[in-house]
């Protein structure tokens, strides 16, 4: 079975059985495949880049409505300023390269978190991409910038404070994910198992899936053996089983 036929096969499962509403992935792993190689950490980040078109692209194929990619976290500031400078220059290529793609396909772009943080050359080229592709209703794509989940959750209780009324549904309108649909799939690439501070409150009762291949590594099979565990589970969000399928029902 050749690659193609083999991606075509897995695609095909997947479509078979409800795909999750919303995917989130922590991309893991580009200085490692980088140094393995023998290559400096840059040269990862690009490769990283191609993975994160192939997914996207097949994403919006089966019908993903949200893909949140996280791209660049807060603390990712203390990194050497060497790779940080190459990373907002790839980010800022990247959001060039794809728009025509991004427009054609339907796919609106988002971000999240501190933006204000990023260079303006960055922000300018963000800017320019989510207001063209706006009216895209094919997939939002999200790129999580500057982001931290307890950096949202506090900027989030601030402002509900400010509001006069800090409860669930108060701190939930005021995350920057709101308006996007309920987190459904966490995805972490390059064997590491733990979430890194993103998507703390949108991850309570998503389920998550761990993969060993590193982030340029992962591609459309990867992906969809992540989705094909997702689809092989139970979501109870607290009840019994029976409890779960009845609702369902």
């Amino acid at each position: 079975m050749t690659e193609r036929s083999l991606i075509a096969d897995l695609e095909a499962r997947v479509r078979a059985r409800p795909v999750p509403r919303h995917v989130a992935i922590i991309m893991d792993g580009n200085g490692r495949w980088a140094e393995a190689r023998g290559l400096p950490r840059v040269a990862g980040h690009r490769e990283g880049s191609e993975s994160v078109r192939a997914v996207t692209r097949a994403a919006r194929r089966i019908g993903i409505e949200a893909l949140t990619l996280y791209a660049f976290s807060a603390q990712n500031w203390a990194r050497p300023r060497a790779e940080v400078d190459a990373l907002m220059h790839l980010l800022a290529e990247y959001l060039e390269s794809q728009r025509g793609e991004m427009l054609e396909n339907g796919i609106r772009l988002n971000a999240i978190g501190e933006l204000d943080r990023l260079p303006g050359f960055v922000r300018d080229k963000l800017a320019s991409v989510r207001a063209e592709s706006a009216h895209g209703n094919g997939m939002v794509l999200t790129l999580a910038l500057s982001y931290g989940g307890r950096e949202e959750i506090a900027n989030a209780a601030r402002a509900a404070a400010r509001a006069g009324k800090v409860d669930e549904a108060a701190i939930e309108a005021a995350l920057w994910t709101a308006g996007l649909p309920e987190l459904d799939l966490l995805v972490r690439t390059s064997g590491e198992r733990r979430i890194s501070n993103f998507l703390l409150w949108q991850a309570a009762y998503a389920e998550l899936h761990f993969s060993d291949a590193l982030w340029p590594d992962f591609r459309e099979p990867e992906l969809f053996a992540a989705i094909a565990d997702y689809q092989g589970r139970e979501r109870r969000f607290g009840m019994t089983g029976e409890q779960a399928r009845s609702r369902r029902e």
